[in-house]
């Protein structure tokens, strides 16, 4: 990384953030976030380029912070929820997950428990009956080791962490990074690397909530989704797969055509009432037809009002579609703004819940000698 010479005024704010340039107007900076409550220096990495995206990554949690993209009158807003401070995201504020890297597994395991040849694994239970994300000390309550990246299409930050063999319960030292990319084709990429010491499970994601009207603005009702996936796997009371992979046709869980979010959200379906028992919601896990071909996008949303659209691509069998129903207006996140029901989508492209239970459903089982591998892109435009 090349450094700028120290001069005067610059000087103190040169001691806390470096400017790395790049080809075709791209740009990488590293500055201070802040610390933990221990005293932890916590670094904040800003991609930007020519068109004025820019997306900010924080060490703590791997933790996706920002995604500032133009509008169709080109007005720049933030379009991800999060925290303006370290501390912030450390105090959890009800573990929303904002923009976390979520590990060593996303999603539920029925009962905190799992069993790989044999033996049976147990993890600390944190959503209800199950255990959620890992467990209470997931992957983004953690501090990670960051090293900016280049190529001749992006610009980047490699993030990695070592989870110690038996870390909330899971066999085997995980070893994974995540690199988060910015292109000038306005796409933001997050891929995963993993490897392990002993066979385990693994299932990552990023869980970024998303407001194509900028965070804070109100809700996502009338954003318009399509979801290219004609099943989904329905949950039980305790929202763990059934087994079951059904069709999404005649349900309020069809999103194959466009379809405003808020359309069917308050449907009497007993679906909805598990996600969300007061108001219904969507908290589902969507069985990708694009079985992994990056080419072509799995999920579509684009604001009616703004213009802004999103494409999802990825390689993951699935993707979890969340309306954020546990958001209450009790959060303040960044600028002060409060985070509201219903406020915000996620997008998390994953592997089932489940699945170390699910013998039908795909593996996530890895081995000693094998890498763990999967790429997202999000690709930001505007009418």
């Amino acid at each position: 990384m090349n450094h700028l010479p120290l001069r005067s005024s610059l000087a103190l704010a040169l001691l806390t953030a470096s400017i790395t340039a790049h080809a075709a107007g791209l740009a990488s900076q590293r500055s201070s976030f802040g610390t933990l409550a221990d005293g932890t220096a916590i670094d904040k990495y800003t991609l930007t380029n020519s068109h004025g995206m820019q997306v900010g990554v924080i060490t703590y949690g791997a933790i996706l912070q920002s995604v500032i993209v133009a509008d169709k009158n080109g007005h720049f807003d933030d379009v991800l929820l999060g925290f303006d401070n370290a501390r912030d995201y450390q105090a959890k504020n009800g573990d929303p997950h904002f923009g976390a890297t979520i590990g060593r597994y996303a999603n539920r395991i029925a009962d905190g428990t799992f069993a790989l040849d044999s033996r049976v694994y147990k993890v600390p239970l944190n959503a209800g009956p199950n255990a959620m994300h890992g467990g209470p000390k997931g992957f983004d309550t953690h501090v990670w080791k960051a090293v900016p990246t280049r190529d001749k299409d992006s610009v980047g930050v490699t993030l990695s962490y070592v989870s110690a063999d038996g870390q909330m319960g899971f066999p085997g030292e995980l070893t994974t990074q995540v690199t988060y990319s910015l292109t000038e084709q306005d796409e933001l990429r997050i891929q995963f690397h993993a490897t392990t010491s002993k066979p385990t499970v693994v299932n990552l994601t990023n869980h970024g909530y998303y407001n194509l009207a900028g965070a804070g603005s109100g809700t996502i009702l009338d954003q318009v989704a399509t979801l290219h996936a004609s099943h989904y796997t329905p949950v039980s009371a305790k929202l763990i797969p059934t087994g079951e992979i059904a069709p999404v046709a005649g349900t309020p869980m069809d999103f194959l055509a466009p379809t405003p979010i808020g359309t069917h959200i308050k449907a009497d379906h007993p679906q909805l009432k598990y996600a969300e028992p007061k108001q219904g919601g969507f908290d589902f896990n969507y069985v990708l037809d694009t079985q992994g071909d990056l080419s072509k996008p799995a999920v579509e949303i684009s604001d009616p009002h703004s213009g802004r659209r999103l494409q999802l691509f990825t390689t993951q069998p699935a993707v979890q579609f969340y309306t954020s129903n546990s958001l209450d207006g009790s959060i303040k996140g960044k600028a002060g703004k409060v985070y509201g029901h219903w406020g915000a989508f996620a997008l998390e492209a994953e592997h089932y819940p489940d699945s170390p239970n699910q013998p039908a459903f795909p593996s996530t089982r890895l081995n000693p000698g094998q890498l763990y591998q999967q790429t997202t892109v999000m690709k930001f435009s505007h009418d």
